[in-house]
Order: structure tokens, then C-alpha cells, then sequence
């Protein structure tokens, strides 16, 4: 048996990966293999043939941003004559429009906008949540988070966090992840802060009972050492909610992705569907303390999102009624909610709609479809 077989046995024997292993995996060129483990320990922690999905929108209300990530082909310079706030009105009728399609969930993130008051989003969630109590608020990614706090005089974290949950936040996106090793950070987003940086905002948002989810973004030129320590400190802060009785679940999903170069300030060939098939099972092996994996259909396409089902995910993520940030890298994937239905069908999976919580809303038929689809791109 070689290294890799021992290593994948030992995980589906109980046994925790090391750095070390989580290495060789990444070193390595079976995928297959680390496929069917993935898929193995999945069906593990979801029995049911099921796929979930949930009904949801990306509101991108500002994309005046002042951290100029490399990476990033959506954001513009404050001053800048392209850079916009959307009026609440705009976005009133962005989330209204979500629910009458059986929407759920509004991502809502934009630039680090220095020229926002927190007052601005206090007000703007007091105001959804009374117009939209049903609507659940799973928006503003810990970059966003820490300008709020900077705006707000640099008072503390919890209490930022507090308030933005207290006014109607109900669940913290895991954006801005990228790559959680300061040296990759610093080469492609140097003002948007430490690993540590992100990770305070998620396990501060675990200790006062929010969940969140947790993301890794492959392809900036990271070394297979970095994209383990990645996982490695995810699954730790995993541990540290889990086994200090915090009143979260903690991170409720993990969803791995390819940096998209185009139109960006770094110039890299794209990461292969092969190369993001492996960080995927891989992760899945890893982050046994995690349950939920999503598909990254909107970076890779349906065909590959397809495959996912078959290599760790359970989840196909949001359908979602509108995307900017991916878009404007030149990627366009799009699906309604039929043809999520369709694939997973395809997949040789049951659909089922959740919420933000993976609280399945309702299980699809075999011939079931949605009367009323969207028809918006963005």
C-alpha cells in the first residue's frame, strides 16, 4: 500500500491528516481515488441521496473598495466616476424579487467602503428585517466587517458584530478567505489584513451564536504547504466552537474555488477543473469536524458542478439570481432553479431546497419543477 492508500484508509479509518499528509495528497495525481474516499466519508455524514441547494441573491451594494485586491475585477477606487451605493429602495426590490421566486437568502457584500458610516448598515438591516422578516441576512464578509469597525471609531469587534446581528444579520458568508497564510496575502491583497484578521471576525461571530461558512480560494501561486495550513487552521477554529460549547454550530459549510484572472491585475492561467476536483476531495478528507460542502458551479461551470456530487459535496449552493463579483473576471456561469433540479437529477441525486441553517425546505419529485423560475441575470 503507498503512502497515498495509507493515507486515505487512515481517514476513512477515523484517523485525523497532518500537515504532512494533507501534503502528499495535494502532491499527488490520484484523484480518483481521493474522490471515492471523499464521496465515501460524504455518504457517511449524509446517508440520503440527497442534494440540497438554497434559493438566493447576491446584492452587491457598493463596489467602492479601498484594499485594491489584485485579484479583484470588480471593486473601484473611492473617487472612482464608476464606483456606486445602491439606493435601499434598489435593494428593496432586489430582495423582493428574490422572494417571489421562493428566495430564502440575500448575500449582500460590496467593497470595504471607507465612506460608509456604520450607521449606514445598521439602519439598512433594521429596515430589511421590517419590511422582510422572512428573509434571512447571510451577508458582509469579515474585510467588511473590520471597516465597520474601523468607521466606527475602532471599537470592539464583539461589539460590532453584536450590533450588525442584533439589527438583523443573521449569518457571516466566508469571503475573503482567499488563502489563510499571511505571505500569499500579502502578495495579492497587503491592506485587507492577516489571516488572523478574517479568522477573529468568524470565531468572534461563533461566540455570540451566529453561524458562517468557511471558503479557500486556489491558484494565486500558493504553495501546497500553504493551501494545507488553510485547512488546518479551519478546522481548528472548527474545534474550538465545537468543543468549547460556543452557541453556534460554527461553520456550517466549506467551499473551495479557482481564482479567475481575467480582467484582474494577476496574470495566472486558470486552475484546472482536475486540480479543482482534488482540493475539493482533499478538503472534504480534512475538515472532518465541517458537514456541508458546496459545489462551485458558479466558477466551473454546471458540467463540473455536476461532478462535485460524486467527489465530498452535498450541496450545490445558491442558485443565484444575480452575481457581479465572479462575472466581472469574465466567468458566467449561470443556472436557474430548474436546471439546478435538472443536474442534480442528472448527478444521480435528489433535490431539495434548504435554508441558510441546511434546514431542508422542501424535497423534489422526481418530475417536480418551480412554476415560477427566475428569469433575471443581473
Amino acid at each position: 500500500m503507498n503512502r497515498v492508500d495509507r493515507i486515505l484508509q487512515g481517514a476513512l479509518d477515523g484517523q485525523r491528516l497532518g500537515m504532512e499528509d494533507i501534503i502528499t495528497l495535494f502532491e499527488s495525481d490520484e484523484i480518483e481515488k481521493m474522490g471515492d474516499t471523499a464521496n465515501r466519508i460524504m455518504m457517511r455524514k449524509h446517508p440520503e441521496p440527497i442534494t440540497t441547494f438554497v434559493v438566493g441573491r447576491n446584492i452587491n451594494y457598493t463596489n467602492i473598495c479601498d484594499v485594491y485586491c489584485r485579484f479583484c475585477a470588480f471593486y473601484r477606487a473611492p473617487g472612482s466616476k464608476e464606483g456606486y451605493v445602491l439606493p435601499d429602495e434598489v435593494i428593496f426590490k432586489k430582495i423582493q424579487e428574490t422572494i417571489d421566486v421562493g428566495g430564502t437568502e440575500i448575500l449582500m457584500q460590496g467593497g470595504t467602503n471607507p465612506d460608509l458610516p456604520f450607521d449606514y448598515y445598521l439602519n439598512l438591516l433594521r429596515e430589511i428585517k421590517q419590511r422582510f422578516p422572512e428573509i434571512t441576512m447571510h451577508s458582509f464578509s469579515p474585510a467588511e466587517i473590520r471597516k465597520m469597525q474601523v468607521v466606527a471609531g475602532n471599537i470592539p469587534l464583539e461589539h460590532v458584530v453584536r450590533q450588525l446581528h442584533e439589527a438583523g444579520l443573521d449569518s457571516l458568508p466566508g469571503g475573503g478567505a482567499e488563502i489563510l497564510d499571511d505571505r500569499t496575502r500579502s502578495k495579492i491583497s497587503k491592506l485587507k489584513g492577516s489571516w488572523r484578521d478574517w479568522m477573529d471576525v468568524m470565531t468572534t461571530a461563533h461566540k455570540i451564536g451566529m453561524n458562517t461558512t468557511a471558503t479557500m480560494v486556489i491558484g494565486f501561486g500558493e504553495s501546497m504547504e500553504e493551501r494545507a495550513l488553510h485547512l488546518l487552521r479551519v478546522r481548528d477554529a472548527q474545534d474550538e466552537c465545537l468543543n468549547n460549547g460556543y452557541p453556534s454550530p460554527g461553520f456550517l459549510a466549506f467551499i473551495p474555488w479557482t481564482f479567475q484572472p481575467d480582467n484582474t491585475n494577476m496574470k495566472r492561467e486558470k486552475a484546472t477543473p482536475e486540480e479543482y476536483l482534488k482540493t475539493l476531495a482533499i478538503s472534504r478528507i480534512a475538515l472532518d469536524n465541517i458537514d456541508n460542502f458546496q459545489s462551485s458551479w458558479v466558477t466551473m461551470g454546471p458540467e463540473i458542478g455536476k461532478l462535485t456530487l460524486s467527489y465530498g459535496c452535498n450541496d450545490f449552493g445558491s442558485t443565484m439570481i444575480e452575481e457581479n463579483v465572479v462575472s466581472a473576471a469574465g466567468t458566467t456561469h449561470k443556472v436557474t432553479i430548474n436546471s439546478t433540479l435538472q443536474i442534480i437529477r442528472e448527478a444521480g441525486k435528489i433535490p431539495a431546497q434548504r435554508d441558510t441553517k441546511y434546514r431542508t425546505l422542501k424535497v423534489f419529485g422526481a418530475s417536480d419543477s418551480v412554476e415560477k423560475d427566475f428569469v433575471m441575470q443581473n
